[in-house]
Order: structure tokens, then C-alpha cells, then sequence
């Protein structure tokens, strides 16, 4: 994708370990031929072991994703009480889960509604690049686990495969408002489960942005994006509960959290560069659309209040 004059790749280009230099270096030749810049948005450990030590690269830390093998996963359900406590309550209540075969998931009508249902909760617009929220029409290489509750869809989960871990991103986790309480763990344990039978190697809820709890051993983002990331920490919740969501992964304690990163090839990582990154994530004007996510965030706010206000004994 390219924005700003800056090609923006997902994580690292597809192929093994020993070309990955020379893919990476053929990207850079052709990207300075049409007058572009490249940055690597989502970049994970090979590709931060070939740029790290190269001067003609900038990285900076965007967050952490967790990561479980799913032969470990029997015994992260037996040793934590508060997990069984959450697929109890849901199973008590009635919420049953399935994996649909894709030709069912597509575009159907209970997941959609669901899918919008929960949308509608989001602080953000909806995003797009990485996190395209309209999954349900292209579900052919997928696993989609769908819970139900008697007969009616409540929740359902997304799970993408990873070919060169050999293993399994869930990629989303949607939720009705009729939902009950650990429906999304029962989703999450029928998809870990799943990965655990059929002998995959990897599993990962996906990046928490913002997240420190990956150790980066003598690094720090620049001070300019400190700011910006401290800002948003104590701001964006508005917008996206980033701090709920790590408490959220990190509660299925994961075998590890890896660090996710931005890789520019530029001596540094300037705000044009972040300019561009979050522009990815948009259609049209990246300032529309924050403004768009700040009245949405606005409205949400009012009507809490609103309706806690109504609540209130006189």
C-alpha cells in the first residue's frame, strides 16, 4: 500500500529465512526507483533480525503480540481457575460453539448482524490494512468458530493461518450485545484447541498496540514518539481500550510475548513516516476520519452518561 509517497508492506515479504536479505534489499531498489520510501508495518522477529543491525534502517516499537503453543493449551485451562469460571458461566447459559465451513460463514446474515452489532460499540471508525473489519467475504483459507445460544448466533471468532509459523492468527473476536459472559473465551479455547489437534506450532491473539510486556533489551523510541504514544495511552481509551484488550490476552498467559514493530529504511523514523503509517489504516483524509472517530466517540459518551443518568434512583 502506498501512502504519502510510502510503501507500506505487512510484516515481512514471503520467503525463507536465508533469501529474506536479498528480498528485502531487491523491495528497497525498486520501491527508490518509483520515488518511494518503504516501511515494514508489523514486522516481527526475522525481519527485526536482518534490519536491526543495518544503519539504513529506523524501528520502532509499536506493541506486543502473545504467543502460545497449542500443545500447551490443556494445561493453561487446567491451572487457571478464572478462565473455567468464564467457560462455565457461558456453557450454564446455554452458548454452545461450532466451526462453520466457510461456504456457511460467508456473508451470512446472523454472523453480519452480529458483526455490526459490534461495530457499533467501537470507539474507532472502521480500519482497514491490517484490521479490515468485513471479513465475512473472504473466508476461503479461515477457520470461523461461531457461538450460539439456543439456536440464535451470539459471538463468533475469525482465525487466519500463519504458513510460515505453521500455526494460526486469531484475527477477530466478535461479540453481540446478547452475548453472555465468556462467550469469547469459549470461542477462543475451541479455536486453540482446534490448532492443538491438528499438530500447528504457533497461535497468537495478534498485537496489542501500545503493549509493553514484550522484552526489547536496550531500546527506546524516540523522544518525539514517546510523547505521541504516552499521549494516547492516557487518551485513547476514548477512541479504543487498549489496556483492556492487553489484560484480555495476557489472562490466557501466553507462553511469550514477542514485540511488533515499524521498520522504515531511513536513518530515522520521522512523523511523516507516522503520518503515513496511520493513513494506511484509513480511506480518504486521515484528519476525516479522526474526526469522524472523535464525534463517534463523543456520541458514545453521551449516551452512557445520558443512560446512566436515567438509571439513577430519584
Amino acid at each position: 500500500m502506498r501512502r504519502r509517497g510510502v510503501r507500506i508492506v505487512a510484516g515481512a515479504p514471503v520467503c525463507t529465512e536465508a533469501r529474506l536479505p536479498e528480498i528485502t534489499e531487491e523491495f528497497a531498489r525498486d520501491a527508490r526507483s518509483a520515488g518511494e520510501r518503504v516501511c515494514y508495518f508489523g514486522a516481527e522477529s526475522r525481519l527485526d533480525a536482518v534490519c536491526r543491525e543495518d544503519a539504513r534502517y529506523a524501528r520502532v516499537l509499536l506493541g506486543a503480540q502473545p504467543v502460545w503453543e497449542p500443545r500447551d493449551w490443556p494445561g493453561v485451562i487446567a491451572t487457571r481457575a478464572p478462565i473455567r469460571a468464564q467457560l462455565n458461566r457461558a456453557r450454564n447459559k446455554g452458548v454452545q460453539v461450532s466451526r462453520w465451513p466457510a461456504d456457511r460463514a460467508t456473508a451470512h446474515p446472523d454472523l453480519a448482524r452480529c458483526l455490526a452489532e459490534w461495530l457499533s460499540t467501537r470507539g474507532l471508525p472502521p480500519l482497514h490494512f491490517l484490521v479490515e473489519p468485513a471479513t465475512l467475504a473472504m473466508l476461503e483459507d479461515r477457520r470461523v468458530f461461531v457461538a450460539e445460544q439456543r439456536g440464535r448466533v451470539v459471538a463468533f471468532l475469525v482465525a487466519s493461518p500463519v504458513p510460515a509459523r505453521s500455526g494460526w492468527l486469531i484475527e477477530q473476536i466478535v461479540r453481540s450485545r446478547a452475548a453472555p459472559n465468556g462467550s469469547a473465551e469459549l470461542l477462543v479455547d475451541a479455536a486453540m484447541r482446534a490448532a492443538f489437534q491438528d499438530g500447528s506450532g504457533f497461535a497468537t491473539l495478534g498485537m496489542v498496540p501500545l503493549s509493553r510486556r514484550a522484552p526489547v533489551p536496550a531500546f527506546d523510541n524516540p523522544l518525539w514518539l514517546r510523547s505521541v504514544l504516552a499521549w494516547a495511552r492516557a487518551h485513547g481509551r476514548r477512541f479504543y481500550n487498549f489496556d483492556g484488550l492487553d489484560t484480555f490476552k495476557a489472562k490466557f498467559r501466553p507462553v511469550r510475548w514477542e514485540p511488533v514493530f515499524a521498520i522504515a529504511r531511513a536513518p530515522a523514523f520521522t512523523p511523516g513516516m507516522l503520518h503515513a503509517v496511520l493513513a494506511a489504516f484509513t480511506r480518504g483524509s486521515l484528519a476525516v476520519a479522526l474526526a469522524r472517530g472523535l464525534l463517534h466517540a463523543m456520541r458514545m459518551e453521551l449516551r452512557g452518561l445520558t443512560g446512566a443518568a436515567r438509571s439513577r434512583p430519584a
